[in-house]
């Protein structure tokens, strides 16, 4: 893995902050002009909207949410949850552990942070008491479902501009 000096991380950070001010104000920062050979032609075709979508997305989240802490795998979590909600069905905190690609004791954590969010509640399954399952609270229900609202009203606004 490569390592980053401290300048390095520095002239990042900074990059990054003027990327994004320039996209949260709608005008052109004075950004470092970049060279023909540092750009690279889009790959995929509409790469630039999709990337611009994406962040859209995650900044949505964080302000929604009002954590910076509902990312990786814990967003997944909240992403899993949802959908067995959706289709009437149950996780285990191993399940979602699983399925967030982390071992169980960092899954629990996780869990421990929904819980103190009020997003996400553990039950012990009645059927095996040595399961705990995990839903949804109906604040964690309401807060994903404005969440998705406000992703697809975004989409469509997309949609209608890129037409």
């Amino acid at each position: 893995m490569q390592q980053f000096s401290n300048v390095e991380i520095a002239e990042i950070k900074s990059r990054i902050d003027q990327i994004q001010e320039m996209l949260a104000t709608g005008h052109s920062a004075q950004v470092p002009a970049v060279s023909q050979q540092d750009r690279i032609d889009a790959p995929v075709p509409g790469l630039i909207e999709q990337l611009n979508f994406s962040l859209q997305m995650r900044r949505t989240r964080k302000a929604h949410f009002g954590s910076a802490q509902l990312t990786g795998p814990t967003w997944d979590m909240m992403l899993d949850l949802m959908l067995a909600k959706t289709n009437g069905r149950e996780l285990s905190a191993s399940d979602l552990a699983t399925g967030a690609g982390v071992p169980l004791s960092s899954g629990l954590r996780m869990i421990a942070l929904l819980e103190q969010l009020d997003l996400a509640e553990r039950y012990i399954d009645e059927r095996d008491r040595r399961r705990s399952i995990v839903r949804l609270t109906d604040n964690g229900v309401d807060s994903m479902t404005r969440y998705f609202e406000k992703i697809g009203q975004a989409w469509s606004g997309r949609q209608r501009y890129a037409a």
